[in-house]
């Protein structure tokens, strides 16, 4: 488990070391999408769990390394493994009123609380500690970490298993989201691209007009 293409716990482990018994993996799916919106997934790891030193899913890697059957499959595994897990999203409303980087704090926000919204559970992150392991250069949570320190890693999808964990669970709530999308809007084909800027979507777009999934903002030239 020790190649790059895979996923492995030496990050969490030495932020357990470090003195947090919790660790919170944070992933984000769709930033570069036209429409649809956010999502962020969070997921939770106790060190004190017995599914803690069970072996993970053996397909786990970063979503984007993997086909979307595989995620599919991953899923009900990952769940089992991890302590809890959430996802939350900004609307294409929101990103077009706040910009990316707000959104995508607020959709972490909504994870986070909604993760973390036992009161049992808060109490023993209190005494106990935890700490927020962030995909990326920089915390892009922007003060909305709910009071817990944030370790950020650039690769962490790739490399660190809670937040690799974070990225399948969001990309296939988001994916099953887009496929919904679809038949709310027909025609823009979000079942196949989930959003992108695929060619057929830039087509149908300048057909149809943007739709109220679309992030208007982001269109500037396509409808130029």
């Amino acid at each position: 488990m020790s190649s790059p293409a895979f996923p492995n716990l030496s990050v969490e482990l030495e932020i357990i070391e470090a003195g947090s018994r919790f660790i919170l993996g944070v992933d984000e799916v769709g930033r570069g999408a036209i429409a649809g919106p956010v999502g962020v997934g969070v997921t939770l790891i106790d060190s004190k769990s017995s599914s803690f030193f069970e072996p993970w899913p053996r397909q786990l890697r970063d979503s984007k390394l993997v086909s979307a059957k595989v995620r599919e499959t991953l899923v009900p595994n990952l769940t089992d493994w991890v302590a809890g897990f959430a996802v939350g999203y900004a609307s294409a409303q929101e990103i077009d009123s706040n910009g990316i980087v707000h959104a995508l704090a607020t959709a972490a926000s909504r994870a986070i609380e909604q993760l973390l919204e036992s009161p049992s559970l808060r109490a023993q992150i209190a005494q106990d500690g935890a700490t927020i392991l962030l995909d990326g250069s920089h915390n892009w949570l922007l003060g909305k970490a709910g009071g817990l320190p944030v370790v950020s890693r650039i690769k962490a999808d790739r490399d660190c298993v809670s937040v690799a964990a974070a990225s399948i669970f969001a990309k296939v709530a988001r994916d099953s989201l887009m496929v919904e999308l679809a038949l709310k809007y027909p025609g823009f084909g979000f079942e196949g691209h989930k959003g992108y800027a695929a060619a057929s979507h830039i087509a149908a777009v300048r057909e149809l007009g943007p739709s109220l999934a679309h992030r208007v903002s982001w269109l500037t030239k396509i409808l130029a």
